[in-house]
């Protein structure tokens, strides 16, 4: 289940969510009565009666009917062929599913209908207020606060995005119903919807038949932010605003945003060759293109709205500008119409201005692609007395004084863009005509236009003579002009086609964009038109400021040792040894010195490997997009100090490098070089490791010229949980961020802490307003980043009324974290209780994965770890390196193998050792008031009681039953017995008499599908059992992969 149904389980109304799941499971019997035939829906409810049956006798304790029924259940499920195998798992998958969607429908019923929601900023702020937090500093806190929340690829969203839109359209449909006033046609109309968009599911392959590619990754992440994001960032900033106003007197600023966006997709490269650095340099232009087209949009939009007079002098001065300079424009057009020289041609190409006009880019001259009358996405405008709809033309171009956005072409396969009669205009290799070329199309366009800017004025007076013309209008078609320009430019760089535009004539920085926009602004404001300024204009503002020219900026990952393997050819190609083999003193010393340099170190004619060259490539892409593009450069595995200077230096080459070519400084400032701790030894050493840094005089100079005095670290929660268990993981993390920050204010520098969590608790998931209470006091002071990994991502932000209350959750979160910070631990007792309970847990955790010779091959057998590579879920394989041990498998395979057969071991195993281990020892009261009175404690406590609550040791005894060799039974059956001695301790701290007490409502939903849950995970044992040995029969690789999903979405989590 994943974090986000935690954080508001105790929100839900059951009664109307069981409603609408009653809607909805009734609507999907019907189709399947149609679909599979009225015997086999037979054979389904006979099934789901087993089940819940079963379930209903072991909740009561009844546990040896329980048994006998699920043992009937599991022998039914096996006498099944398996066509009849394949439609039950989808039958029940899609069960789940609509469960799921009624359950987040219900969470956005929730938060409409309460008065007084918890954890929102009305809340919080009240609470701050009534506290003692002054309103000045309330108010100075949140416009600083810097939230960054960083979307990532892993392979955690195991359903195709075909079908998240059809279940996000159900959720409308959902919240339709709710509505009032709906007349009984209607609803019939709606009940038909719903019917139409299951069935359109039910006939839908649920299965990815071909492995994404990093792009289609990151086309997933933008679709996040069209969907979602764009609606909700606007309403949750006015929201910030309105709680601000009225607890301290003043609206947020128009410009401030506590929450930004990143991005990992087409930038994580650590262990995935399929992420190049031309895929990075692709994704980032996406990027951009997709802002500017989300922008356009709104741009449109705003130009029909604000169709008033009255402005200020310097708004009606910039009208006056462009106005002339479109008086200046159609002059020119209006002269071509006469036969003209060479020399007159080239004397008007020099004329032509270099502020955004009518005319085409290059002087007034068609651009190396022709423009297309029908190209435009979006219908263009008609404003009365300032626009007038184009004339359809055969030539492709439009020429309208006052609409000041021309159509873009479609581009075709090979790149080039086709015009109206499909032929495609050929451009040189260099991006230039020849000057023969040049006559040519000088000469189609001066008499293409022949007559018609006559015609066209004869329809309408020119710009200077038309009486009440909307100022607005004029600035924001001018806008648009240069967004459109914008837009091409980037369609030009995606297609590798030559760009030539003026840099007049488009939008690089988000300062440029925001310019125009607050100066309309300030115009409605002192015009008395305040309540439009704050309307759809003031949206744009909050947006431009947020998402800026990138939507999200996309952070760059690599692990260290590829950047030692690249200065290992650097310096044997310059002779001067092999760096890896160099001690840790003598790398710093000749990285520093290198920094302090002025000249490149590669030369510029060196041959390097394949994977060298890749990495410096990254390097000059990074440089040639820069920190407007691009957020930071991340080091996975990081452990020395020579990590980051490394990629300090490659970085500063590669910048040296591309200054030079292109003649001028690298756009925007260096990235930030950020070292991502993960395992337990470089989380011990993180501390030192920043000590070490600071104390290099050119690193602290640079980070304080460079990055505002500010040091970014990452620290990774889920190769820590897999290389020594969820407690020791966690208390490793605590400890590893306390230090670090103390390390920085040694120095004098500030820091912030960017979590690397994934979903599951096992990866160091949780409800997120949990995790940042209980990290440690002084980490979290106005600065956060996180990642949002895989199927939390869709959780979380695919519908905008939920991406609000997440936001507004992060926000409130790191304000009362900033000026409430958590307890630490009382005394030093506890401390050392913690480092007792962590050295136990790891070392029962390291003997049972890592040093049991027959824990893999059980591992292996128990579950479909191996089978998962079939899914296709992300770009990147599922092994770091080619090898069968637990040490490289990802952390992600390694959670979700253990999530399907509802075993969750990760996520406690050594947990309960740990917690006997020193209650032995007579500490029993002493973990009672740690977990009273200590956040951290309490909420590691709290989430691995929430894990244990999810699993299910008759279902874990099952596989390993019907697939577990009989010599390694034994094995699972201790590992059962951890798993009840874990609950039973866990449930002595916490002081429950059951797990999950003191969150009835996720225990309920919990229960609530058992009834379908159950006969997936015993469907999926029996395809594994016949699978495996048929390996090679798709039809059983289907069935298994429809179970992997099913079970997925009852257990709302996958890795």
């Amino acid at each position: 289940m994943t974090d986000t149904t935690d954080d508001i389980a105790e929100e839900i109304s059951f009664q109307s969510f069981e409603d609408d799941f009653k809607l909805l499971g009734n609507l999907l019997n019907d189709v399947l009565q149609r679909e599979v035939g009225a015997q086999f829906m037979a054979k389904i409810e006979r099934i789901r009666l087993l089940a819940l049956s079963a379930s209903n006798m072991r909740l009561s304790g009844i546990e040896n009917m329980a048994a006998l029924l699920e043992k009937q259940l599991a022998s039914e499920i096996s006498e099944m062929t398996l066509e009849e195998a394949l439609k039950l798992a989808r039958a029940f998958s899609h069960y789940l599913t609509l469960m799921g969607i009624a359950e987040t429908y219900h969470r956005v019923r929730k938060g409409r209908s309460v008065t007084h929601l918890s954890k929102s900023c009305d809340d919080i702020f009240s609470q701050l207020i009534q506290g003692g937090v002054t309103p000045n500093d309330l108010y100075d806190t949140v416009c600083k606060q810097e939230v960054e929340i960083v979307l990532t690829a892993h392979p955690t969203q195991i359903n195709r995005r075909t079908l998240q839109y059809k279940h996000i359209r159900i959720a409308h449909l959902l919240e339709y119903n709710d509505r009032p006033d709906l007349g009984h046609e209607d609803r019939e109309m709606l009940i038909e919807d719903l019917v139409r968009e299951i069935t359109s599911i039910w006939q839908t392959d649920e299965l990815r038949r071909h492995k994404p590619t990093p792009v289609d990754e990151a086309r997933a992440g933008l679709n996040i932010v069209e969907q979602s994001l764009w609606k909700a960032v606007p309403h949750y900033l006015r929201r910030v605003s309105t709680a601000l106003k009225k607890h301290t007197g003043k609206p947020l600023p128009l410009t401030c945003t506590p929450i930004k966006f990143g991005s990992w997709m087409g930038g994580d490269r650590d262990g995935n060759p399929n992420v190049t650095a031309k895929v990075t340099r692709d994704v980032s232009l996406l990027s951009r293109w997709m802002a500017i087209d989300l922008y356009i949009r709104e741009i449109d939009s705003l130009r029909f709205e604000l169709s008033m007079n009255r402005c200020n002098d310097r708004l009606s001065r910039l009208a006056q500008e462009i106005l002339e300079k479109e008086t200046l424009s159609e002059n020119l057009r209006e002269s071509r119409n006469q036969p003209l020289s060479r020399s007159q041609l080239k004397l008007h190409g020099q004329q032509v201005p270099s502020l955004p006009t009518q005319l085409p880019d290059r002087a007034g001259l068609p651009a190396c692609t022709d423009y297309t009358d029908g190209g435009s996405q979006y219908p263009k405008l008609e404003l009365p007395g300032t626009d007038y709809m184009p004339l359809a033309r055969e030539d492709g171009w439009e020429n309208s004084s006052k609409d000041l956005s021309p159509n873009i072409p479609k581009l075709s396969a090979n790149g080039s863009s086709a015009n109206s009669n499909g032929s495609s205009a050929a451009v040189t290799s260099r991006g230039s005509f020849s000057s023969g070329q040049l006559l040519a199309q000088r000469k189609l366009f001066a008499e293409s236009t022949i007559g018609r800017s006559s015609f066209h004025k004869l329809l309408e007076p020119s710009s200077a003579l038309r009486p009440g013309i909307a100022p607005y209008r004029i600035v924001l078609g001018d806008i648009k002009e240069k967004l459109m320009k914008t837009r091409r430019r980037l369609e030009l760089l995606l297609e590798d086609l030559p760009c030539e535009y003026d840099p007049w004539d488009y939008y690089e920085t988000k300062d440029q964009f925001l310019e125009p926009l607050l100066l309309c602004y300030e115009s409605l404001q002192s015009c008395g038109a305040g309540i439009l300024a704050d309307g759809r204009l003031a949206d744009l503002i909050r947006r431009v400021s947020t998402f800026g020219m990138v939507l999200m900026k996309l952070d760059l990952r690599q692990e260290s040792g590829r950047h030692a393997e690249t200065l290992d050819a650097i310096t044997k190609y310059l002779d001067m040894g092999t760096y890896s083999e160099w001690d840790e003193e003598k790398k710093l010393e000749f990285l520093t010195k290198e920094l302090k340099g002025k000249r490149p170190l590669v030369p510029p004619t060196i041959e390097v490997a394949p994977d060298v060259k890749e990495v410096l490539d990254t390097f000059f892409v990074a440089a040639e997009l820069g920190s407007e593009s691009l957020g930071a450069y991340v080091i996975s595995m990081a452990s020395n100090a020579s990590d980051v200077l490394a990629v300090e230096l490659l970085q500063k080459d590669a910048r040296l490098a591309v200054s030079g070519e292109l003649g001028k400084p690298c756009p925007g400032g260096m990235l930030r070089v950020v070292p991502l701790f993960e395992t337990v030894k470089d989380l011990r050493g993180a501390g030192s490791v920043i000590r070490k840094l600071l104390s290099i005089d050119w690193y602290r100079e640079h980070i304080v010229k460079n990055h505002n005095g500010h040091q970014e670290v990452m620290v990774g929660y889920s190769d820590s949980g897999k290389d020594a268990g969820r407690f020791t993981a966690a208390w490793e993390l605590y400890k590893a961020q306390g230090d670090v920050v103390a390390a920085c204010n040694e120095f004098g520098i500030k820091v912030t802490l960017f979590h690397g969590r994934g979903g599951s608790i096992g990866r160091g998931g949780g409800p997120t307003y949990l995790a940042i209470q209980s990290q440690p006091p002084g980490s979290v002071m106005g600065t956060l980043r996180s990642t949002e990994q895989g199927e939390m991502v869709q959780a979380k932000f695919g519908l905008p009324q939920i991406a609000t209350r997440q936001l507004e959750i992060y926000t409130t979160a790191v304000l009362l974290a900033t000026l409430r910070p958590p307890q630490p631990p009382r005394e030093q007792k506890w401390c050392n209780l913690m480092e007792e309970i962590s050295k136990i847990s790891c070392q029962k955790y390291r003997s049972t994965v890592y040093e049991n010779p027959e824990f893999l091959a059980y591992f292996q057998e128990a579950t479909p770890q191996a089978e998962l590579g079939y899914l296709n879920i992300g770009s990147r394989p599922t092994r770091r390196k080619a090898t069968k041990g637990i040490g490289h498998l990802r952390a992600i395979p390694w959670i979700f193998a253990w999530t399907q057969t509802r075993f969750v071991l990760p996520a406690w195993l050594g947990v309960g050792a740990g917690l006997k281990g020193v209650c032995e020892k007579g500490h029993t009261e002493d973990l009672k008031a740690m977990y009273k009175e200590w956040p951290f404690f309490q909420s590691t406590v709290d989430l691995i009681e929430m894990v244990l609550g999810k699993a299910d040791i008759p279902i874990a005894k099952h596989y390993d039953e019907v697939l577990v060799s009989e010599s390694r039974r034994e094995l699972g059956a201790e590992l059962r017995r951890e798993l009840m001695m874990t609950e039973k301790h866990v449930l002595v701290v916490s002081g429950h008499e059951k797990l999950s007490e003191n969150n009835k409502s996720l225990r309920r939903l919990i229960e609530s599908r058992l009834s379908y849950l159950n006969p997936m995970n015993m469907l999926q044992v029996e395809v594994l059992r016949r699978l495996r040995r048929d390996d090679e029969n798709n039809k059983l690789r289907d069935a298994l992969l429809i179970t992997i999903n099913g079970i997925a979405a009852g257990m709302r989590n996958t890795g």
